[in-house]
């Protein structure tokens, strides 16, 4: 029996499940690890909802649209009692998709990027770059006195040699941390742009200019696989207040869209996102602001691989 909450609608109106797409939406409907408000689990049915708004998904900037590019796959089939089962369970399905489709994955809480990065990792066979837009480090060793769970991913990916730790991008980060979670990756070799670095830089120049670093970095690495992922509550509460642990003082959803569409002349081999709560959002504003994220994301990538 299917859990009750798993979305029966399509990112888009896309059609579902046709192999033939080379891009694929799939929903991960599990907020079992978070450590706040539960709700993440209904994020994959409302970004699909909202995605509806997007009528015929010609981009603005891109000029192009997903659709006749993608297809919709459903929620993965998940138990929802036991991170350790959940990641167990994710592991396969995801690695069948890869081996499919170029994904855009729907959360759910942070955990489960974790086990998407080890899926990217055997397929690929090396390691990723990562942008990690986020209020939050994610960098805790325990997660209130359990070895895991949606604080913990970063440290546990660049410790598990998911990820390539000088390759790894934070934006937006500002909730309270002691110092050796909030600077971990820039202990480790990587980047960090808090939401007070942040303050004020909206044009594209500035985006460019910002992101400039990292991309050395990528070309010093001989152009590793770049992974997005975007938790919803990079942005400021007055532009997302459906998610489980709000931050202040974050960013505008003009600077995140900006960041994106820059990132949009970087092949990036896939993208998660994640603790959109409806339960707590107004006017669906949350949901609206992540299924922009993930249209925009997409028009990107097709945009660059058309030329």
């Amino acid at each position: 029996m299917g859990f009750a909450f798993l979305s029966d609608s399509a990112f888009m109106k896309a059609p579902r499940n046709d192999a033939a797409m080379p891009w694929a939406v799939a929903g991960i409907a599990w907020d079992g690890a978070v450590t706040n408000r539960p709700g993440a689990r209904f994020g994959p049915r409302a970004i699909r909802a909202a995605s509806h708004m997007l009528c015929d998904g010609v981009h603005p900037h891109f000029d192009v649209s997903p659709l006749g590019q993608l297809t919709d796959v459903g929620d993965l089939d998940l138990p929802n009692t036991s991170l350790d089962a959940m990641r167990a369970a994710l592991l396969p399905q995801a690695a069948t998709l890869l081996r499919q489709h170029r994904m855009a994955w729907l959360g759910g809480d942070h955990s489960i990027t974790l086990p998407l990065l080890r899926a990217y990792r055997a397929w690929l066979g090396r390691p990723v770059a990562v942008v990690h837009f986020d209020a939050h480090c994610d960098t805790w060793q325990d997660h209130f006195g359990e070895p895991s769970g949606h604080g913990t991913w970063v440290y546990e990916a660049i410790q598990q040699g998911l990820a390539i730790a000088p390759c790894f991008v934070q934006l937006g980060i500002r909730s309270a941390g002691v110092r050796a979670a909030r600077e971990y990756v820039q202990d480790q070799g990587g980047l960090i742009h808090t939401a007070r670095d942040l303050r004020g830089r909206e044009s594209p120049q500035q985006i460019d200019a910002l992101l400039a670093p990292w991309r050395e970095r990528l070309r010093a690495h001989g152009n590793p696989p770049v992974y997005v992922s975007l938790d919803i509550d990079c942005l400021d509460p007055a532009f997302a207040p459906g998610t489980g642990t709000p931050e202040p003082g974050g960013l505008t959803t003009n600077q995140v869209l900006g960041l994106l569409e820059a990132l949009g002349g970087q092949p990036i081999i896939g993208m998660d996102c994640v603790e959109v709560a409806p339960p707590y959002d107004h006017a669906e504003l949350t949901s609206y602001a992540a299924a922009c994220c993930v249209w925009t994301f997409l028009c990107g990538q097709i945009a660059l691989e058309r030329g």
